[in-house]
């Protein structure tokens, strides 16, 4: 009796709480505001997730290193010779066998949340992102010259993706929620819960929507309250005093932001080079000679290991010569490519603001060089702000987000108007020269096509197979005129294919053609074979609508036949093209909706 009870009271407990949930799933469906709350669960979520992340690493880095709790890695004076050659080659190992079993097992690469985004509406695998955040820690507690921001936004966006998936909210929603966890793990990673937001307008969502504002915001600040609550942002940056900002120092800050452009599509032109040099190596030994060479370059200067955060504390204020910032500079660049070629799991986000920090100061230290005589000087700080934020516009993206987080460190409107003007320069330059920050770079690299995180996967899942009609009116190639106009009256359909005694297509006649007045005299002696048009012209299941469209265009045609397969004749389907054409309207205005704020 007692089991009995036991299971009755289970079964309404899941009933209570079945409704719970589809009550929550209405509210979440009926009303954008109700995402709010969301997204602060997210928010506090997440900031706890960066916080154990970074103390995971500082800890590995303690325990593996040896160096005191309260310093950072990079920002070491010295770090033992042996262990900076075994720890990133051990932890390189790692990577290189789970990589190794994950090919063997034919798994799919995880996706990441710009892809997500971009092509599968805000679906991410918890599992994967799980992985990827390990793989992280892995890469940069063992070392490895990577950041850990690619796992804060992973598995800050995994959350936020498992959340808005069991809540099945609609796509948009999905994609607004899994920025809301990239928002999050941004913020709570840099204690700067503006420029969070704009990482995910700019990088995750692809847009600025006033729809979107509230939620992301919501989200950005609850994570970064979050970890400054527990023990402080992990890559906080703050600087107490800048100089001011005069026009010839615009003039020659936009110089460098120049300059930072070229070097950064250098740098994403590079990374494939790189990658080749480890295609013929087996691919579980990869990272381990990836980490030897990262340990090699650390004993001449711990500042290549891990994102460099403690490296540019160090940097920021003391005197460094020319040579040892261009030396720097140049190790640190190839520690970041050997370490993504080789396999190693991570991010360039703080590596670029590291690597352009120094840029910085380089090119303060060598016009203060050649400027004696002009008499221009230029502030190194304020130098090494803007090519912070330039580099990383140039390599990460979001001329916004670099902006505020200059802000957001300086809390100077003088300083951060001037970075401002030199990140849309990069911006520019880069978008016209090479057209892809680093993370889209390396999607296009993999046969993706995307430029942003825009939503284009509805597109790629609009297809013809979707789209056309299946009830084919099919006619022999020797049926008369007047046969298949007794079997087909005018009006039924648009047009009928013309097939061979194999059912192979053979061109494809339109009624109107067909009941054409001046065939009426030879409508019995004449074939329908002889009205057949667009023979050659033909659309395939697989194909998008945008090509689809673009095949009615160049034809010219009305109604196309749809093939079975490239190597295949046999007719499956039609496709209209005012059916096409209208479907493809009707996604655009869905998918531009959120932009514009007028989701129901």
């Amino acid at each position: 009796m007692a089991l009995v009870l036991s299971t009755l009271s289970h079964i309404i407990d899941r009933k209570a709480s079945n409704r719970v949930v589809t009550r929550l799933r209405a509210l979440l469906r009926s009303n954008e505001f109700y995402l709010i709350p969301l997204a602060l669960v997210i928010g506090v979520s997440t900031g706890a997730i960066v916080t154990v992340m970074s103390l995971i690493a500082q800890v590995a880095h303690v325990v593996i290193y040896g160096i005191p709790i309260d310093v950072r890695l990079s920002a070491n004076a010295w770090v033992n010779p042996v262990v900076a050659l075994i720890a990133p080659a051990c932890g390189g190992l790692i990577l290189g066998l789970m990589e190794w079993q994950r090919r063997r097992w034919k798994i799919a690469a995880a996706v990441d949340p710009v892809e997500a985004n971009a092509l599968r509406g805000g679906r991410l695998s918890m599992r994967d992102s799980v992985v990827v955040s390990s793989q992280t820690l892995i890469s940069n507690g063992s070392g490895a010259s990577v950041g850990l921001e690619a796992g804060y936004t992973q598995i800050g966006a995994g959350v936020a993706s498992l959340l808005g998936q069991y809540l099945t909210l609609r796509r948009n929603d999905l994609r607004l929620i899994v920025g809301c966890g990239a928002a999050a793990a941004i913020a709570a990673a840099f204690g700067a819960p503006i420029t969070g937001a704009f990482y995910a307008c700019e990088l995750i969502v692809g847009v600025y929507s006033v729809a979107s504002a509230a939620p992301i915001l919501a989200a950005s600040l609850a994570g970064a309250l979050t970890s400054q609550y527990l023990t402080g942002a992990p890559y906080s940056l703050e600087i107490q005093k800048v100089g001011a900002v005069g026009f010839e120092q615009y003039i020659a800050l936009f110089v460098l932001a120049l300059l930072v452009a070229f070097i950064g599509i250098v740098v994403m032109r590079a990374s494939p080079a790189v990658e080749r040099l480890f295609v013929r190596i087996p691919v579980w030994l990869r990272p381990v000679i990836g980490g030897l060479c990262v340990g090699a370059m650390a004993i001449v200067t711990p500042q290549v290991l891990a994102a460099g955060h403690g490296a540019m504390l160090l940097d920021l204020h003391r005197e460094m010569a020319v040579c040892m910032i261009a030396t720097i500079i140049v190790l640190k660049l190839a520690a970041c490519l050997i370490s993504l070629a080789s396999g190693f799991r991570g991010g360039l986000f703080f590596a670029s603001l590291f690597i352009g920090s120094l840029l910085g100061k380089l090119f303060a230290g060598l016009l203060a060089m050649v400027g004696l005589g002009l008499g221009l000087t230029l502030d190194p700080v304020v130098a090494m702000l803007t090519g912070m934020a330039t580099l990383g516009v140039a390599i990460v993206g979001g001329p916004l987000t670099m902006s505020f987080l200059v802000l957001e460190m300086t809390r100077s409107v003088d300083v951060t108007a001037v970075v401002l003007g030199a990140c849309i320069v990069t911006s520019v330059c880069v978008r016209v020269l090479f057209g892809h920050s680093f993370s889209t770079w390396r999607l296009h690299l993999r046969g993706e096509t995307i430029r942003s995180a825009n939503d284009v996967g509805w597109l790629r899942n609009l297809t013809v197979e979707r789209l056309m009609r299946s009830d084919v009116g099919k006619v022999p190639t020797t049926t008369s005129i007047a046969a298949c106009r007794r079997e087909f009256a005018l009006g039924t359909r648009q047009a009928v294919v013309v097939v061979n005694n194999s059912d192979d297509y053979c061109g494809l006649v339109s009624l109107p053609d067909l009941f054409s007045g001046e065939l009426d005299s030879i409508a019995d002696e004449i074939q329908v074979v002889e009205l057949a048009k667009y023979f050659d012209v033909a659309l395939l299941p697989e194909m998008n609508v945008k090509t689809a469209m673009k095949i009615f265009d160049d034809s010219g045609a009305e109604v196309l036949a749809v093939l079975e397969s490239e190597n295949s004749r046999k007719v499956i389907g039609f496709l209209t093209e005012s059916f096409a054409r209208r479907r493809y309207v009707e996604e655009i205005d869905q998918a531009t909706r959120g932009v514009l704020g007028a989701l129901s």
